[in-house]
């Protein structure tokens, strides 16, 4: 077994680990299409700065597609997630699940209770 393996910690993607970034992948993950800047912000309970920082940083990663556009003389820009940024994320929350799952088997003091599930497994495939 290799050294990552048995350490997840080493395998949680830094870019989605950022509870702003989270909540924006998160997002954008439940939406069929794009979402537009103002929509992700509002969804996100972010300020226009604070959105545009992190969207800056998930494109340079490839997790993120932006597109700036016009509609009706109006800049309008939208945000999809990548097909890299979906698997990654995916990844990034499998590996978080592990994580986790060890940290409540570490804290409960009987092996009775019901173990923690985060995920709906039927979503995350292997």
């Amino acid at each position: 077994m290799s050294n990552q393996h048995m350490n997840p910690y080493t395998l949680l993607n830094k870019i989605f680990h950022e509870p702003n970034r989270l909540a924006i992948m998160s997002t954008l993950c439940g939406t069929e299409n794009e979402l537009t800047f103002n929509k992700l912000k509002d969804q996100c309970t972010l300020t226009d700065g604070n959105l545009s920082r992190h969207l800056k940083t998930l494109e340079e990663s490839g997790a993120i597609h932006i597109r700036k556009t016009f509609k009706a003389n109006k800049p309008c820009t939208t945000i999809l997630l990548s097909h890299l940024g979906k698997e990654s994320f995916i990844r990034y929350l499998k590996t978080l699940e592990e994580v986790l799952l060890k940290a409540a088997e570490a804290v409960s003091p009987t092996t009775e209770q019901q173990p923690l599930f985060l995920f709906q497994k039927k979503w995350i495939k292997n």
